[in-house]
């Protein structure tokens, strides 16, 4: 399977958890042309303002969109992998109210939006899953305000490994209680609103208390309960009905 092919059946994945699609219309969904592009970590794709002709589909790494300060202060507000298509909604609203940027070495299929506009046209079904998909990102934004408003260090760490753990479940990329999740303090830091030094202080803590560690590329969870207490998660705002992945009740 090549890069493009693999990148689309984990988006049909994706879309077909929440929506049901005909064999036509999952075919055509894996039919989309698409360029696949190599980025380099910590370089921009899309910048803020920019006017795009197509969408960002993640094949393989990890991405985060973005907002910054006019003095260059960045602030993470969504973390982006495999079978995500970060920028759907740019097919009817191309100039960028975001950036884009990769935080690791990423392979991405960028889209036209010519052959979006073309699938939604012939099918209908597809235009209401592609929206339902651009509810989920707003639910998990929304949820991301709530994280940095209202939790204290501690609960917002816990939080958010709680989700990335529950979404590389999704995709078969959870192993055991481990995830690969190739993201430094200083990313941590910008996604939740802290200092790098207390990220650091932070994810100490918690390894010290045996409920989850970080090491190098990996994320081992050591004890679920405590994380999601921790964390106060409640994994509905992902709505994940329907699938029950291991790690949720």
């Amino acid at each position: 399977m090549n890069a493009r092919t693999a990148a689309l059946t984990l988006f049909l994945d994706r879309i077909s958890a929440r929506s049901l699609l005909s064999d036509d219309e999952r075919a055509a969904i894996l039919a989309l042309p698409g360029d696949v592009m190599v980025i380099d970590a910590n370089r921009d794709l899309v910048s803020l303002g920019e006017v795009v002709d197509r969408t960002c589909l993640v094949g393989d790494g990890l991405m985060a969109r973005f907002g910054e300060t006019r003095d260059g202060n960045r602030q993470i507000s969504a973390l982006y992998i495999p079978g995500d298509m970060p920028d759907l909604y740019s097919y009817v609203l191309p100039r960028s109210s975001w950036a884009l940027t990769a935080l690791t070495k990423t392979t991405i299929v960028r889209v036209p939006h010519s052959a979006i506009h073309a699938l939604v046209e012939k099918y209908p079904s597809i235009g209401k899953a592609f929206w339902r998909d651009c509810t989920l990102d707003g639910a998990i934004t929304a949820e991301w305000i709530l994280n940095i408003g209202r939790r204290n260090a501690r609960a917002r760490i816990a939080h958010l490994f709680c989700e990335m753990a529950a979404r590389y479940e999704r995709i078969g990329m959870l192993e055991g209680m481990s995830f690969t999740f190739p993201i430094n303090q200083a990313h941590l830091a910008d996604a939740l609103g802290l200092t790098a030094i207390h990220v650091n202080r932070t994810l100490a803590a918690l390894r010290k208390a045996e409920i989850v560690s970080v090491s190098g590329r990996t994320v081992k969870v050591m004890d679920w309960n405590a994380l999601r207490s921790a964390a106060d998660f409640d994994p509905g705002y992902l709505q994940l009905d329907g699938i029950a992945p291991s790690l949720l009740p």
